[in-house]
């Protein structure tokens, strides 16, 4: 889900991922998940954020846009694409 997060740029948000046969779970006992990108000013991703649950649809609407919230709290910190040392990297506080 992380490198589909990253692909479109878009969260995916899965209620159950054994139904997923593509699905590569960092843990066996793992049945939803979401993914939110961080995307830095350019629109270039820089994280993703990736929340797995024990429980199916674990997930709704309003975690999904707190998620998203803390996404671009997150990508303000970055300049600009990194170029080189100390360009695009996330800026001191």
């Amino acid at each position: 889900m992380c490198g589909r997060c990253a692909r479109e740029r878009a969260t995916q948000r899965v209620a159950d991922v054994t139904a997923l046969p593509y699905h590569i779970a960092c843990s066996s006992t793992t049945r939803s998940e979401i993914v939110v990108p961080v995307l830095d000013p350019t629109g270039a991703v820089r994280a993703v954020l990736d929340i797995d649950s024990d429980q199916p649809a674990a997930f709704d609407e309003v975690d999904q846009a707190h998620l998203e919230a803390l996404a671009r709290e997150l990508a303000a910190l970055y300049r600009g694409p990194a170029a080189g040392p100390g360009e695009g990297a996330p800026a001191a506080r």
